[in-house]
């Protein structure tokens, strides 16, 4: 889920596919912001002999818009290229690997970083910087974790950027919420009722392909300022991650393998979490992940009248009968997902962006990070959280299924009570136990090896 095999066209083409993006002020450095967008879903940690990697053959961009009108300002730009040290061995790594620099490991993965600026200007921020390789096992990586910090690397303007395996930091009942919608610790209640159970985490154990870069906060808004006012316009930026192929595919015989030329096109995009998962049609899904967010407003009817809002009160009968019965558009997920919240809906908080309606993770950089971190993020009154941007801890399959269900309806209609359900919806994943993990890089944990897969754990 999150964006997990979200369109057919792109789950057919996971090295492109983006999973989450994520976007928060770094608890460590107040005065950055770190962005992640992870790639490549589903990652079965014994991939060998043919380990999951970048593509060298995708252009991965991070995008932050700061005028108001959903277009990119800045854009950070990710491209990899792979190496064969040994043509004569079918091994990924022929002994130990000690170090990201190891002749032993043959399949050594290197990546350039370079920032775009609205009108095309170009700076190259660093250029063969090495990735980790993937957790093989006890005897070829011995001693992962000892891979993270060498391939967290210093680049210019003060930024850091890593780019590798990690074990995936989102979690969801996979298998269930799309079973007709069945949350295991409602199901007593669902249409085709069964004992109430604990959630499964089905990404538990699965590993993903992540690029985390921190930058100063002055390196992303506009006029290159360090906001400290909360209400103020220039506060709030938008952020969303693409990737894409060239537009020309063709099987060289020769060289047994494709490849690609002609000018770059657009093959998967993500800004909120689970947008075009649940929200979008099937039948719209892949032309949604081809274009921009300034054009979001083709899709806000969708926004305004959620599917999953009327599905729920017939899935989960008696259960949602205030819900059932409201008919007017949700000007409530209109804000969350289009357009940022604005100033005197929430007290103290906005992070609007103006009317341009666009999927963006939009994050108020006058909001300092907390030390006591909520899961439940904005709606739980952590204003640092979920929808103001989004960190690794935020439960975003809990807040998204109480905003659907109407429990943020209130914020913008008060004469709508929202069901008594609807504040504790969750698919039972949730774990309020977990370390605060949103430091830079994006770590939550090392990538799963063959032996043990780290994950978040079920609550």
């Amino acid at each position: 889920m999150s964006s997990h095999r979200e369109a057919p066209e792109v789950s057919k083409d996971p090295v492109a596919d983006n999973t989450d993006v994520y976007a928060f002020v770094s608890p460590d450095a107040p005065d950055t912001v770190t962005l992640v967008a992870n790639f490549i879903p589903f990652q079965n940690p014994q991939g060998g002999p043919n380990f999951y990697e970048f593509g060298d053959d995708v252009l991965y961009q991070i995008h932050v818009s700061n005028r108001g009108d959903a277009r990119a300002d800045v854009t950070y730009q990710f491209r990899f290229n792979t190496t064969i040290r040994n043509e004569n061995t079918f091994l990924y790594n022929t002994g130990p690997i000690g170090s990201i620099s190891d002749p032993a490991w043959n399949r050594p993965q290197h990546y350039s970083v370079t920032r775009l600026t609205r009108g095309n200007r170009r700076s190259v921020l660093a250029n063969n910087l090495p990735c980790p390789p993937v957790n093989i096992g006890p005897r070829s990586t011995p001693d992962y974790a000892r891979f993270t910090d060498q391939a967290v690397h210093s680049i210019q303007g003060g930024r850091k950027v890593f780019a590798g395996q990690r074990s995936d930091g989102f979690h969801v009942d996979l298998g269930s919420i799309f079973d007709l919608g069945t949350l295991r610790p409602f199901q007593m209640a669902h249409l085709i009722p069964s004992a109430t159970a604990a959630g499964v985490n089905g990404t538990q154990g699965l590993n993903v392909h992540s690029i985390a870069i921190q930058v100063p906060i002055r390196d992303l808004t506009r006029g290159g300022i360090r906001p400290t006012d909360v209400a103020a316009a220039t506060s709030v930026i938008g952020v969303w991650a693409t990737a894409s192929r060239q537009k020309s595919r063709i099987w060289d015989g020769k060289r047994a393998k494709h490849v690609f030329q002609g000018p770059w096109s657009q093959v998967s995009r993500l800004g909120n979490p689970l947008f075009n998962e649940v929200i979008t049609p099937m039948a719209r899904k892949d032309a949604w992940n081809t274009s921009s967010p300034y054009d979001d407003s083709a899709f806000a009817k969708y926004v305004a009248q959620p599917e999953l809002a009327r599905l729920l009160p017939v899935l989960y009968p008696t259960v949602f009968p205030n819900l059932a019965a409201y008919t007017k558009d949700r000007a409530d997920l209109l804000a969350i997902l289009l357009t940022g919240i604005p100033s005197g809906v929430v007290a103290g908080f906005q992070n609007y962006t103006g009317p341009t309606q666009a999927d963006m993770l939009r994050l108020n950089v006058a909001v300092p990070p907390t030390a006591n971190p909520n899961p439940i993020g904005l709606i739980a009154g952590d204003a640092a959280g979920f929808p103001n941007g989004r960190r690794i801890i935020d439960d975003v399959v809990a807040i998204e299924l109480r905003a659907v269900a109407g429990a943020t309806i209130p914020l913008v209609d008060p004469t709508f009570t929202p069901d008594a359900a609807s504040g504790g919806l969750t698919d039972g994943t949730t774990n309020t136990n977990l370390p605060y993990l949103d430091h830079f890089p994006y770590l939550g944990d090392p990538a799963g090896g063959y032996q043990s897969a780290p994950g978040v754990p079920a609550a």
